[in-house]
């Protein structure tokens, strides 16, 4: 069995889907893309990780890391290996230094813990022949799109550019305290807009 080792392109909102979200995921040598539909809850455990931020409390997520790190047990790598009527199905390689397990998990609980843990995504050869897709684009194109992929809040952070730096660094502050990560990564994307301009 081919597996083809994948990385994490970004979230988007679900065009297909009301108040789901596309996890993107790339194949690390080669132009073939994975959309997973996933729950809001998922998605935002990806993106903290993804923008590097860090909440109050822990999530479940980092919850998991947390207990996993206590106990000495670690994950290895994250494997796709089945897809089924549209569902991917997941399992997480675990190593506790003494034996080595599988356990089943949805694929996004597995993205979001393979963010966490630094450890490798796998898919078989075969899903993603099925479920592949190649975004065919000019150069500039192909940078849009990337840049939408990765923009779990493409259109909301517009809202925030009449505000001054110092502004944001508060507000960016304000919203991680009270948990809301969705208007924390939208101003964390004002931010990163205006960090690239300035370059």
């Amino acid at each position: 069995m081919k597996r083809v080792k994948l990385k994490v392109l970004g979230i988007s909102y679900s065009q297909t889907q009301s108040g789901a979200y596309a996890l993107i995921l790339v194949e690390e040598n080669g132009e073939r893309r994975v959309p997973i539909i996933i729950g809001g809850f998922e998605a935002q455990a990806i993106v903290i990780k993804l923008e590097n931020l860090e909440p109050p409390r822990p999530l479940t997520h980092d919850l998991f890391k947390s207990f996993a790190d206590e106990f000495n047990i670690s994950i290895i790598e994250v494997m796709i290996y089945k897809l089924e009527e549209g569902v991917f199905f997941s399992k997480l390689v675990c190593n506790n230094g003494e034996k080595e397990y599988s356990i089943d998990s949805r694929t996004s609980d597995a993205v979001a813990l393979a963010l966490r843990f630094g450890c490798p995504i796998y898919i078989t050869e075969e899903i993603l022949e099925k479920a592949g897709i190649i975004i065919t684009a000019s150069p500039e194109e192909d940078t849009d799109s990337k840049e939408e992929s990765e923009n779990l809040f493409e259109s909301s952070n517009s809202r925030y550019d009449t505000y001054t730096d110092d502004e944001l660094y508060k507000m960016i502050d304000e919203a991680v305290k009270t948990e809301d990560y969705e208007r924390a990564a939208a101003i964390r994307d004002e931010i990163d807009k205006r960090n690239k301009k300035s370059k």
